[in-house]
């Protein structure tokens, strides 16, 4: 079986309108919203090659302007510096949750109270210790 030929339609936004170009026919079209932009490309590269629409695949891509794909970067680098944190705080919490209940012969209750959680977190936090603990 012959392998079904793929097309690119690039995206960018034109006042009201998608400009969708297709550059393995060298042209370009237009669709008034997302959904309609993979249509307006199959039918376009229909017409200028000559082929059924229902014949290739069309990868569609959405092109953003330059200033909105840095801010795009720079906001997951920060989720990604945020999950690193939160992965952090939640390993030092289980480190104290053991330290307060080996060290200090603290009870779950008590455990909780002085970290600012239920008791049952306080549980959750020392079986999640002693999981890891297992999984090394």
């Amino acid at each position: 079986m012959a392998e079904v030929k793929t097309y690119r339609a690039n995206l960018t936004r034109d006042g009201r309108y998608w400009n969708v170009r297709v550059p393995e026919v060298e042209r370009s079209t237009q669709a008034r919203n997302l959904a309609e932009a993979e249509a307006m490309a199959r039918d376009l590269i229909a017409i200028m090659d000559d082929v059924p629409p229902d014949t290739f695949a069309v990868e569609v891509k959405i092109v953003l302007p330059d200033d909105v794909r840095r801010e795009l970067q720079r906001s997951a680098e920060l989720r990604e510096q945020a999950a690193k944190a939160q992965a952090e705080a939640a390993r030092l919490a289980r480190d104290v949750a053991v330290r307060l209940r080996d060290e200090l012969g603290m009870s779950l209750r008590d455990i909780g109270r002085s970290l600012g959680v239920t008791f049952q977190r306080a549980k959750q936090l020392l079986d999640e210790a002693a999981n890891r603990h297992t999984h090394v």
